[in-house]
């Protein structure tokens, strides 16, 4: 496949996977199809998945001029890409956040997806997750720079305070530089209390080895892809209390939510009369609460695991 087709297939997938990860429903506690927040509605995410539309092919080429040993890993420039993506989605669109976490997780699976589907015949997994561990292990101080200044376009909620070469600090950047931080490294400091920092310095393990494999089977078992979806989003919840409730809310009130989720998906989910009234409760519940309840790292995980699905060839 030419560099460009390479590019324009991979910004495709990822756009379809944030599409359809925001389209899933009932998915408890987040924007989804039929449910809103005051201020961040479906048409937001709808939009801002167009607008990331070109920095994802970009990503993806120059995962092609890695591939093609005309580019480094460590000037792929992932940190610019995700601070342009972010400012631009902040230009276009009047929702607020909808895209920083999602974005965080996509751009090095765009590259590496880039790499891959340049050196190989079709797109193993396997090679996907280790280019994507090549390209976040190869991030830079500027990297690191240019994400600090994405979150400071985003201004995401719950960010609270980080112990080390915290967001909020004027003085973290120049710190970055000077000690010569990578990106990397700062989500080696984040792992502990960020899912999406532990995905980077892990090796994707939510969206490969739990994420993956289980929307998989679950598709196969539906042949329904909101279904699939939607109880990938409670597993995930299940299995790793959203690190953003957990930092709004508290740890305990995250596992408890947790809990939930995985007692729905003992009943059946969706796929039941009474697993889909308990969800339906679920989502109402946590809605009631506004964004303080909101699982959005799980969400922004399932979109991650929708790329894959996605970029491997399955379709809604």
């Amino acid at each position: 496949m030419a560099a460009n087709s390479v590019a324009e297939h991979v910004s495709e997938c990822l756009q379809l996977a944030m599409l359809l990860e925001v389209s899933a429903y009932p998915k408890p506690g987040n924007v989804h199809r039929t449910a809103d927040f005051s201020d961040t509605r479906y048409e937001h995410f709808l939009a801002s998945a167009v607008v990331v539309g070109e920095f994802f092919r970009e990503a993806a080429l120059r995962g092609v001029l890695v591939g093609q040993g005309k580019l480094e890993p460590s000037e792929v420039g992932v940190g610019g890409i995700i601070r342009d993506a972010v400012a631009k989605v902040s230009s276009r669109v009047n929702g607020g956040n909808t895209v920083l976490g999602s974005v965080i997780l996509l751009s090095p699976l765009a590259v590496a997806a880039g790499i891959t589907l340049h050196t190989e015949k079709g797109l193993s997994v396997h090679v996907l997750r280790r280019n994507v561990q090549r390209v976040v292990q190869s991030t830079t101080p500027v990297d690191a720079v240019n994400l600090y200044e994405a979150i400071e376009k985003a201004k995401p909620g719950g960010l609270g305070n980080a112990p080390k070469l915290d967001v909020n600090n004027p003085s973290s950047k120049t710190e970055i530089l000077k000690r010569g931080i990578s990106l990397y490294e700062i989500f080696k400091i984040a792992a502990d209390y960020d899912s999406i920092a532990a995905e980077w310095t892990k090796g994707y393990p939510v969206t490969f080895s739990l994420g993956y494999p289980y929307f998989v089977s679950e598709f196969k078992q539906t042949n329904d892809f909101n279904i699939a979806t939607v109880h990938t989003y409670l597993k995930i919840l299940s299995e790793i209390p959203d690190t953003l409730i957990a930092r709004k809310a508290g740890k305990v009130r995250a596992v408890e939510i947790s809990e939930e989720a995985g007692r729905i998906l003992e009943l059946g989910g969706l796929t039941t009369v009474e697993g889909r009234r308990r969800l339906t409760e679920f989502d109402e519940k946590l809605r009631k609460a506004g964004n303080k309840l909101n699982p959005g790292t799980t969400a922004d995980l399932v979109s991650s695991v929708l790329a894959v699905t996605v970029l491997k060839g399955y379709q809604p």
